[in-house]
């Protein structure tokens, strides 16, 4: 088995710091407060889940930071780690909306529709 078959506690750092690419980066400070926008993300998904108020905007922002400083694949992959099955149907709609993933991916997951009729707006 490869060290990142499969992410958990004990490689995450390793893998999100072997994948992180930002030339401006000056100390490991901003490296943190990139790994942590996947905890922002999650908490506005949340907080969308229980109250039902998207901050759309914010978090096609977070995401669209991560992919550009984690990529498209290591930062799917930390996402599938972080998120769970009822986040991804928040998520899904997004990451089909900036082109990351096909519609036809993770089909076992629906999406949510009010997420998806903002996100034809924009």
């Amino acid at each position: 088995m490869q060290l990142f078959d499969e992410i958990n506690d004990d490689n995450l750092l390793i893998f999100a710091s072997r994948h992180y690419y930002n030339p401006k980066c000056i100390d490991v400070e901003e490296f943190y407060e990139d790994l942590n926008r996947f905890k922002y993300v999650k908490r506005l998904v949340n907080r969308y889940i229980e109250s039902e108020r998207l901050a759309d905007r914010l978090i096609l922002n977070h995401l669209i930071i991560i992919f550009n400083v984690f990529g498209v694949d290591a930062s799917i992959k930390i996402l599938k780690y972080k998120l769970n099955n009822d986040h991804w149907k928040v998520i899904k709609p997004f990451l089909i909306f900036l082109n990351h993933i096909k519609p036809t991916d993770f089909v076992d997951i629906e999406m949510d529709d009010k997420i998806v009729q903002i996100l034809r707006k924009i």
